[in-house]
Protein backbone atom coordinates (compact mmCIF):
# COMPACT_ATOMS: atom_id res chain seq x y z
CA UNK A 1 0.00 0.00 0.00
CA UNK A 2 1.32 3.50 -1.06
CA UNK A 3 1.27 6.42 1.36
CA UNK A 4 1.57 9.85 -0.67
CA UNK A 5 5.16 11.78 0.99
CA UNK A 6 3.77 15.21 0.77
CA UNK A 7 0.28 14.21 3.04
CA UNK A 8 0.67 11.53 4.54
CA UNK A 9 -2.75 9.22 2.61
CA UNK A 10 -3.43 6.19 1.49
CA UNK A 11 -2.27 5.84 -2.42
CA UNK A 12 -6.62 5.65 -2.74
CA UNK A 13 -7.34 9.12 -0.98
CA UNK A 14 -3.90 10.93 -2.59
CA UNK A 15 -6.34 12.49 -5.70
CA UNK A 16 -8.89 14.56 -3.14
CA UNK A 17 -7.30 14.55 -0.02
CA UNK A 18 -2.91 15.39 -1.30
CA UNK A 19 -4.70 18.79 -2.37
CA UNK A 20 -6.43 19.79 0.23
CA UNK A 21 -3.57 19.05 2.68
CA UNK A 22 -0.65 20.43 0.87
CA UNK A 23 -2.27 23.45 -1.03
CA UNK A 24 1.28 25.17 -1.80
CA UNK A 25 1.74 24.85 -5.29
CA UNK A 26 -2.33 25.11 -5.70
CA UNK A 27 -3.93 28.83 -5.29
CA UNK A 28 -6.88 28.60 -2.73
CA UNK A 29 -9.35 29.66 -5.34
CA UNK A 30 -8.13 27.18 -7.75
CA UNK A 31 -8.70 24.28 -5.28
CA UNK A 32 -11.96 25.51 -3.86
CA UNK A 33 -13.27 25.29 -7.69
CA UNK A 34 -11.97 22.02 -7.70
CA UNK A 35 -13.72 20.90 -4.28
CA UNK A 36 -16.91 22.57 -6.38
CA UNK A 37 -16.67 20.62 -9.44
CA UNK A 38 -16.16 17.60 -8.13
CA UNK A 39 -19.26 17.88 -5.63
CA UNK A 40 -21.64 19.02 -8.23
CA UNK A 41 -20.85 16.11 -10.49
CA UNK A 42 -21.86 13.95 -7.84
CA UNK A 43 -24.54 15.53 -6.90
CA UNK A 44 -25.98 15.78 -10.77
CA UNK A 45 -25.30 11.85 -11.25
CA UNK A 46 -27.69 10.95 -8.53
CA UNK A 47 -30.20 13.32 -9.53
CA UNK A 48 -30.06 11.66 -13.01
CA UNK A 49 -29.98 8.08 -11.26
CA UNK A 50 -33.12 8.71 -9.28
CA UNK A 51 -34.68 10.29 -12.64
CA UNK A 52 -34.21 7.56 -14.73
CA UNK A 53 -35.36 5.13 -11.95
CA UNK A 54 -38.69 7.08 -10.93
CA UNK A 55 -39.06 7.50 -15.56
CA UNK A 56 -38.90 3.88 -15.86
CA UNK A 57 -41.00 2.77 -12.48
CA UNK A 58 -43.42 5.21 -14.46
CA UNK A 59 -43.45 3.96 -17.41
CA UNK A 60 -43.65 0.08 -15.99
CA UNK A 61 -46.85 0.93 -14.32
CA UNK A 62 -48.46 2.62 -17.54
CA UNK A 63 -47.84 -0.89 -19.05
CA UNK A 64 -49.20 -2.70 -16.53
CA UNK A 65 -52.51 -0.86 -16.87
CA UNK A 66 -52.37 -1.38 -20.41
CA UNK A 67 -51.83 -4.87 -20.12
CA UNK A 68 -54.78 -5.00 -17.75
CA UNK A 69 -56.86 -2.68 -20.17
CA UNK A 70 -55.84 -5.25 -23.63
CA UNK A 71 -56.19 -8.91 -21.87
CA UNK A 72 -59.43 -8.00 -20.27
CA UNK A 73 -58.24 -7.84 -16.66
CA UNK A 74 -59.23 -4.60 -16.07
CA UNK A 75 -62.87 -5.63 -16.99
CA UNK A 76 -63.22 -8.22 -14.34
CA UNK A 77 -62.78 -5.96 -11.82
CA UNK A 78 -65.84 -5.20 -11.66
CA UNK A 79 -66.75 -8.85 -10.69
CA UNK A 80 -64.12 -8.30 -7.69
CA UNK A 81 -66.19 -5.12 -6.80
CA UNK A 82 -69.68 -7.00 -6.90
CA UNK A 83 -67.62 -9.96 -4.79
CA UNK A 84 -67.09 -7.03 -2.08
CA UNK A 85 -70.65 -6.28 -1.69
CA UNK A 86 -72.58 -9.13 -2.05
CA UNK A 87 -72.02 -10.85 1.68
CA UNK A 88 -72.94 -7.25 3.11
CA UNK A 89 -76.29 -7.49 0.70
CA UNK A 90 -77.16 -10.56 1.25
CA UNK A 91 -76.78 -9.17 5.32
CA UNK A 92 -79.07 -6.67 4.51
CA UNK A 93 -81.65 -8.64 2.83
CA UNK A 94 -81.77 -10.60 6.18
CA UNK A 95 -82.05 -7.94 8.48
CA UNK A 96 -84.72 -5.90 6.06
CA UNK A 97 -86.68 -8.76 3.90
CA UNK A 98 -88.10 -5.78 1.91
CA UNK A 99 -85.91 -3.10 -0.11
CA UNK A 100 -87.22 -1.47 -3.32
CA UNK A 101 -84.81 -1.82 -6.29
CA UNK A 102 -83.68 2.04 -5.79
CA UNK A 103 -81.78 1.16 -2.68
CA UNK A 104 -79.88 -1.81 -4.46
CA UNK A 105 -79.46 1.06 -7.72
CA UNK A 106 -77.41 3.00 -5.05
CA UNK A 107 -76.16 0.37 -3.01
CA UNK A 108 -74.45 -0.60 -5.80
CA UNK A 109 -72.52 2.67 -6.64
CA UNK A 110 -71.58 3.34 -3.39
CA UNK A 111 -67.83 1.63 -3.91
CA UNK A 112 -66.56 4.74 -5.75
CA UNK A 113 -63.85 5.28 -8.37
CA UNK A 114 -61.74 6.42 -5.91
CA UNK A 115 -62.59 3.11 -3.89
CA UNK A 116 -61.59 1.13 -7.26
CA UNK A 117 -58.02 3.17 -7.64
CA UNK A 118 -56.51 2.27 -4.67
CA UNK A 119 -57.83 -1.52 -5.72
CA UNK A 120 -56.02 -1.05 -8.98
CA UNK A 121 -53.01 0.71 -7.67
CA UNK A 122 -52.59 -2.65 -5.26
CA UNK A 123 -52.52 -4.76 -8.15
CA UNK A 124 -50.29 -2.91 -10.44
CA UNK A 125 -48.16 -3.18 -7.63
CA UNK A 126 -48.36 -7.07 -7.62
CA UNK A 127 -47.75 -6.88 -11.18
CA UNK A 128 -45.11 -4.95 -10.80
CA UNK A 129 -43.27 -6.88 -8.00
CA UNK A 130 -43.75 -10.78 -10.10
CA UNK A 131 -42.97 -9.37 -13.86
CA UNK A 132 -40.06 -7.55 -15.55
CA UNK A 133 -41.07 -4.69 -17.87
CA UNK A 134 -39.67 -6.34 -20.99
CA UNK A 135 -42.74 -9.45 -19.95
CA UNK A 136 -45.26 -6.79 -19.78
CA UNK A 137 -44.39 -5.50 -22.98
CA UNK A 138 -44.41 -8.90 -24.92
CA UNK A 139 -47.97 -9.77 -23.06
CA UNK A 140 -49.39 -6.53 -24.03
CA UNK A 141 -48.00 -7.28 -28.09
CA UNK A 142 -49.98 -10.72 -27.45
CA UNK A 143 -52.94 -9.51 -25.86
CA UNK A 144 -53.36 -7.01 -28.67
CA UNK A 145 -53.75 -9.35 -31.79
CA UNK A 146 -56.88 -10.38 -33.75
CA UNK A 147 -56.81 -13.90 -31.72
CA UNK A 148 -57.79 -12.59 -27.95
CA UNK A 149 -60.76 -10.22 -29.14
CA UNK A 150 -63.05 -13.03 -29.05
CA UNK A 151 -61.46 -14.25 -25.73
CA UNK A 152 -61.96 -11.43 -24.20
CA UNK A 153 -65.63 -10.71 -24.82
CA UNK A 154 -66.03 -14.26 -23.74
CA UNK A 155 -64.12 -14.16 -20.62
CA UNK A 156 -66.67 -12.50 -18.57
CA UNK A 157 -69.50 -14.98 -19.54
CA UNK A 158 -66.98 -17.73 -19.12
CA UNK A 159 -65.82 -16.46 -15.86
CA UNK A 160 -69.37 -15.92 -14.43
CA UNK A 161 -71.13 -19.63 -15.39
CA UNK A 162 -67.42 -21.39 -14.34
CA UNK A 163 -67.55 -20.33 -10.71
CA UNK A 164 -72.04 -20.97 -10.37
CA UNK A 165 -70.91 -24.20 -12.10
CA UNK A 166 -67.65 -24.20 -8.91
CA UNK A 167 -70.61 -23.06 -6.49
CA UNK A 168 -72.83 -25.59 -7.77
CA UNK A 169 -70.38 -28.58 -7.23
CA UNK A 170 -68.66 -27.26 -3.84
CA UNK A 171 -73.20 -27.47 -1.94
CA UNK A 172 -73.73 -30.72 -4.29
CA UNK A 173 -70.01 -32.53 -2.73
CA UNK A 174 -70.30 -31.02 0.94
CA UNK A 175 -74.18 -32.61 0.91
CA UNK A 176 -73.55 -35.52 -0.59
CA UNK A 177 -73.54 -38.61 2.06
CA UNK A 178 -70.18 -40.55 0.58
CA UNK A 179 -68.42 -37.20 1.13
CA UNK A 180 -70.08 -36.80 4.80
CA UNK A 181 -68.67 -40.54 5.12
CA UNK A 182 -65.38 -40.19 4.17
CA UNK A 183 -65.48 -37.31 7.02
CA UNK A 184 -66.40 -39.84 9.69
CA UNK A 185 -64.04 -42.20 8.54
CA UNK A 186 -61.65 -39.54 8.99
CA UNK A 187 -62.75 -38.91 12.17
CA UNK A 188 -62.55 -42.28 13.48
CA UNK A 189 -59.18 -42.62 12.02
CA UNK A 190 -57.42 -39.91 14.38
CA UNK A 191 -59.47 -40.42 17.41
CA UNK A 192 -60.84 -36.74 17.02
CA UNK A 193 -63.45 -37.67 19.63
CA UNK A 194 -60.94 -38.83 22.55
CA UNK A 195 -58.54 -35.78 21.46
CA UNK A 196 -61.35 -33.52 22.42
CA UNK A 197 -63.50 -35.35 24.76
CA UNK A 198 -65.41 -31.52 25.55
CA UNK A 199 -67.40 -31.69 22.61
CA UNK A 200 -68.81 -35.45 23.55
CA UNK A 201 -71.52 -33.45 25.72
CA UNK A 202 -71.87 -30.69 23.50
CA UNK A 203 -75.36 -29.78 22.16
CA UNK A 204 -75.04 -30.82 18.96
CA UNK A 205 -73.58 -34.46 19.98
CA UNK A 206 -76.70 -34.90 22.15
CA UNK A 207 -79.21 -34.00 19.33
Amino acid sequence: MNVCEKCGTIEIYQTFFCYQIIGIKMKQPLKQSLIFMIFFIFIAFFQVSAFADTTSSLEKKRDIRKLLEVSGILEQMDYIKDGATDSYSRMISLTYPKIPDKFWNEFNKLPGQEDMRVLMDRVVLVYSKHMSHDAIKQLIKMFSTPFWEEWKKKMPSISKEAGLIGSEWTQELLQSELFKQKVDKLVKKYDLEKLNPSLKNSPSKEK
